[in-house]
């Protein structure tokens, strides 16, 4: 079975010439020889990017959503390729109803009958992984709630694994036989796509990231996300809240509807920051079939967010490092952007700095003070992994995700609203994130979050000190006086340091009650 899915694969890619596209970088003399024969009478006229797009459509969904993937890695493909793999689309038709619900019954363990009402026979929308139906929860708590019902592919794990393994060894050759194989790292982005491919086969995990999601924008007037129905979801079904709303994409509806498109398009900008900086999670698959937005009376111009598979963590170090370098950027302080790079350590310590500052600002300088119609995100990155590769930098896994998101986020800005200016946009709302970390309120709240920390190990100090004294004066029993001398002068020096603790907590607990009053009084309580 694997023999002949390679066949099919060889035979594709000789039909759409991407023989051609492979062998052309492979130095070998019979390899040459080997490109002459199979290229010889084929000339093709369509580019090189539309062709392996359209390889990848016809090998089936898995190598389509490969695509998507690979699409994200511009820091490795040239910018035609990675172009039109953007424009890979994850629809696929819908598997047997009859299927759908025997998957359901199995793993919600009742009757289809006894666990909804109206159920939609007819999927609302198919991709590679699963389908979507829309029925309603007939019993307990949720009875009469409209929800979307996600049911997994049947059998998908045995073909993505085939699949999968087929990948492994076309990049271990790619890499062994090309001669920009290594700098490509082919085996990584499979090893990667992997992870997403097998992350999306839980459909529990999924409910999870939403759930946490949902949680993170609570009280914001930014950002709906369905909730989750634990109790009818299960690692191949998830049950979740039915959102109604108009695709992003349908730009002329949300304006004819009377949606302000341009405060839309500000709000996406915050709602991927705040996503990124603030929560350090963030939905990394916010492409237009994904995102919605609400016309009800309620929650009218609210974004609404789908299809959590694949989201994005970063850490306290990366959210900080992120935002110093926004900031410089914002800035144009070229010198701060090359001095970060140098101090977290992702270029060679031998680097010069002013080198590296001259080459981000020939990259950054010419867009700045532009609409967003009149920039690419897309081509900046280009230019900056260009300059990466030229001083070594080495792209950290973590932020793929994130480079990903940020050409979804230009590619809904520039639908929504192409004269918008995504730098002052941003920068105000990274300013006020700054203050935050590294201000009085930063400093503040982590005094807030350690405090119940210290109140349980201060009251332990005096008898913890007082046990390691303890034990030097027994160690130095029958010792010299200067011993014991220095031992009483330790004794005095940590007395001090306590009453200084003690002196700086009340103080601290007596501006935190001044700053509540003050508060309350210029808000008037």
């Amino acid at each position: 079975m694997r023999f002949l899915r390679f066949l099919k694969i060889f035979f594709t890619v000789v039909r759409f010439g991407l023989d051609e596209l492979v062998l052309s970088g492979i130095q070998d003399r019979r390899v040459r020889m080997l490109m002459r024969v199979t290229t010889f009478g084929r000339k093709f006229e369509v580019a090189r990017g539309v062709r392996l797009r359209l390889a990848l459509e016809s090998l089936g969904p898995i190598f389509v959503k490969f695509g998507q993937v690979l699409s994200t890695r511009r820091d490795l493909l040239p910018v035609d390729i990675a172009n039109e793999l953007a424009k890979l689309q994850d629809q696929v038709p819908p598997f047997d109803s009859d299927v759908a619900i025997a998957i359901v019954e199995k793993s919600l363990g009742s009757s289809i009958d006894v666990l909804f009402d109206d159920f939609e026979r007819v999927p609302v929308a198919s991709a590679s992984i699963a389908q979507v139906h829309f029925a309603k929860i007939k019993t307990g708590a949720h009875a009469g709630k409209p929800v979307a019902v996600k049911v997994l592919r049947p059998n998908m794990l045995p073909v993505i694994d085939s699949d999968l393994a087929l990948l492994r060894d076309i990049a271990y050759w790619t890499e062994r036989l090309w001669a920009d194989g290594k700098r490509l790292k082919p085996r990584e982005v499979v090893a990667e796509f992997d992870k997403y491919l097998h992350d999306e086969l839980d459909l529990m995990r999924e409910a999870a990231n939403g759930s946490q999601l949902r949680r993170n924008f609570a009280g914001l007037d930014l950002l709906m996300v369905p909730e989750m129905y634990w109790d009818y979801s299960a690692p191949a079904v998830l049950v979740m809240e039915r959102m109604v709303g108009v695709p992003i994409s349908q730009v002329e509806v949300l304006r004819a509807a009377g949606v302000d498109i341009p405060k839309l398009a500000q709000e996406g900008v915050e709602i991927f920051f705040t996503q990124v900086f603030r929560d350090g999670f963030f939905h990394a698959d916010m492409h237009p079939g994904n995102i919605q937005v609400s016309l009800a009376e309620d929650t009218f111009g609210r974004y609404i967010a789908l299809d959590f598979g694949i989201v994005g963590a970063l850490s306290d170090f990366d959210k900080n490092y992120l935002a110093q370098n926004f900031l410089a950027f914002f800035k144009r302080d070229y010198h701060r952007v090359a001095t970060l790079h140098l101090e977290s350590g992702w270029v060679p310590p031998t680097t010069r700095v002013e080198e590296l500052e001259s080459a981000i600002r020939a990259v950054c300088e010419p867009y700045f003070d532009r609409a967003l119609k009149d920039i690419s995100l897309g081509q900046v990155l280009m230019r900056l992994f260009s300059t990466s590769r030229r001083f070594n930098v080495e792209i950290q896994p973590q932020l793929v995700l994130l480079q990903k998101t940020m050409l979804n986020v230009e590619g809904l800005g520039r639908s929504l609203d192409p004269d918008l200016d995504l730098w002052k946009t941003a920068k105000p709302y990274l300013e006020r994130w700054m203050n935050e970390q590294v201000g009085w309120r930063g400093w503040y709240e982590r005094l807030k979050l350690e405090a119940p920390q210290w109140s349980k190990t201060m009251p332990q100090l005096p008898r913890l000190i007082h046990q390691v004294l303890a034990n030097q004066h027994d160690s130095s029993r029958g010792g010299n006086d200067e011993m014991m001398r220095m031992i009483l002068l330790e004794q005095k020096r940590t007395n001090r340091l306590l009453q200084a603790l003690l002196i700086f907590g009340l103080a601290v607990g007596a501006g935190a009650v001044l700053a509540e009053f003050w508060q309350a009084f210029a808000y008037g309580g």
